[in-house]
Parts: structure tokens; sequence; C-alpha cells
């Protein structure tokens, strides 16, 4: 997570934040493992006025991001210098987006992460994990992406009795294939939280429960029979699929060709398709064709679980 000695002030660095899938079916809001695909984000101190932030894009998406004091990289940075009681500096972010915004897939949360760790290096490094953590949590407002984003692996996360956040590393099977597709269309995360019902069942509850347990345990030993009826959820999906156009169709054409389980990935609208090893090429395949089917260009990314979480170095000004 770190290089160089702390205490020791930085003018440029470069920061490496992993995509991450949310949910994962039952674990709403808690539950988010980190995939192997990164963004990059070469942060460095301008001279100009403090609440200056030049933001640049070196990718195809992300054009309709913007600059200035209210992005949200930079609104990221601007807590860890509070927290500190610093002056906040003027920043340049170049950024190549290999996760692509508003899909699911937890592009917010490696601004967030982005901002305060690449703050926290370019200031040697006076906060730690555990504060970066809270700070990350609460910008996003939920843990289920920030946790793994940061951390790395598959990490289910909770308010504790204490009011302290416990983050618990899951065991994630090497036979577990993970296959997500991300379409070219986009849906934000309040407009599918404002699908969703202010109220749930008791059932509808305890079934989440009993699925979260199976699919643990199912990620845990690899099995695929476990991880199958584990990926149900009753909270959030049932609202949320018919926001996805072709969504339940790529769904079904992943089960057909052999995954375990699919889900939405994080609010959507990628979809995350959990099976063996030897049918992830399949899966993706199919995967794919059903979306273009359904009128939506995409792609299918064959993706590990991503162990080291964020990372920075540092860089010549």
């Amino acid at each position: 997570m770190e290089n160089g000695e702390k205490g020791a002030g930085r003018q440029a660095v470069q920061v490496n934040v992993p995509a991450t899938t949310a949910n994962i079916g039952p674990g709403f809001d808690c539950l988010g493992a980190a995939l192997n695909l990164n963004n990059t984000f070469h942060l460095r101190s301008l001279k100009a006025d403090s609440e200056d932030f030049e933001l640049i894009i070196e990718s195809t998406e992300g054009s309709h991001l913007r600059g200035g004091p209210e992005n949200l990289i930079y609104r990221s940075a601007q807590r860890v210098w509070r927290e500190i009681g610093c002056a906040p500096r003027a920043l340049e972010a170049r950024v190549h987006l290999a996760v692509p915004p508003a899909r699911g897939l937890g592009s917010s949360a490696t601004a967030i992460v982005a901002g305060l760790l690449g703050a926290n290096a370019l200031e040697g490094e006076p906060l730690g994990k555990e504060k970066l953590l809270e700070l990350a949590i609460d910008i996003e407002g939920h843990p289920d992406n920030v946790v793994p984003s940061l951390l790395g692996g598959l990490c289910l996360t909770a308010r504790a009795a204490s009011h302290r956040w416990r983050v618990v590393r899951c065991e994630w099977h090497r036979q577990v294939q993970a296959v997500v597709a991300i379409p070219s269309i986009r849906l934000s995360t309040a407009d599918a939280r404002r699908a969703m019902p202010r109220q749930v069942s008791i059932p509808d509850a305890v079934a989440n429960l009993g699925s979260l347990t199976l699919l643990l345990q199912g990620l845990r030993s690899g099995n695929g029979d476990l991880i199958a009826d584990g990926m149900h959820d009753r909270l959030h999906e049932p609202y949320r699929w018919p926001l996805i156009q072709g969504g339940v169709q790529v769904r079904e054409a992943a089960l057909q060709a052999g995954a375990w389980g699919c889900v939405i990935s994080g609010a959507g609208p990628s979809v995350l398709a959990l099976g063996p090893r030897s049918s992830g090429a399949a899966v993706a395949k199919a995967m794919e064709q059903a979306w273009t089917e359904a009128g939506v260009s995409c792609r299918a990314e064959i993706l590990e679980l991503q162990q080291e979480g964020s990372s920075w170095t540092a860089l010549e000004a």
C-alpha cells in the first residue's frame, strides 16, 4: 500500500485502485470484492490557488467528468487535509480509466480512495489505514465498495455494537471464476437506490441472511451448489433488474452457459457471473451475445480477485 518514508512530503504520486463488485447478491451494502481491473491516478501538486483542481482523463470513458473543487477525487483529498489540519494543495489529476463510470464496478469508490490515499501520500502518510477506511466509508456512505477497493480481496464490513467498522477478509476459492459483463448503458447509483422500497419484510430479510451464509461458505470452499443457492437476493435485485435493458436475458444466458449464479454488480448495470474456471470463456461469450441481441453493446471480462488493494508510488514532480 505504500512506498517511501513516512513524514516526507511529496509533490507527485501515482495511485492504483482496483474495481470492485459489491453486494454479490444477498450482501447488500456490506459485501464486496476487488477485481484485477485498475484505475490509475497521477496526482501532482500545482503552484496555483489552494482550491484549484485540474482533471485530465486519458481514456475514452469519462469524458463527462469535470475538475474543480467539487470533484470527488479533490473532495476526498480535502478530507485528509482537514483531518491533519493542513492547508489544501492545488492538484492536477491525470486519470486512466479502466473502470468505466456508472456501471456498478465501484468507479466512485476508486475516486474516493485515490483522493484519500494520494493526499495522504503527498503529506507523508500522517493517517493510518484504519483512519483512511473510516473516511472512505463516511464519504461513500456505505462500505461495500470502498473497503475492498482500499484493502483488496473479498471483504464483509459491518458497523459493530461498539460503533466501529469491523472488516472481515473472507476466503475466495481459486476455482471460482468471476465474469463481468459491462454494457455501454449507464445507471446511476442514486437512480438504482430510488427504485428500492423504504422497508422490507421480515421473511425477505431472513431469506437474505440465509443466502449470504450459503454464499460465503460456497466461496470459501468452491462448492458450486452452495454458491448457486446463495446468490439470491430479495432486498434490492427484484427492484433493479427492470432498470437494466436486457439484464434478465444476460443473466439467463450466463446460467445456461455454466455459471453457478449471476447477479447485478453493485447498483448495475454491469452483471456479475460466478462459475467454475472451465466455464469462464463460454459464460463471457454468452453474456456478450445476449446483450447484443437485446440491442446493447457490451464487453465481458474474465477477472481474478485482486488481493493487494490500492497502492501508491512516488513520482518525480
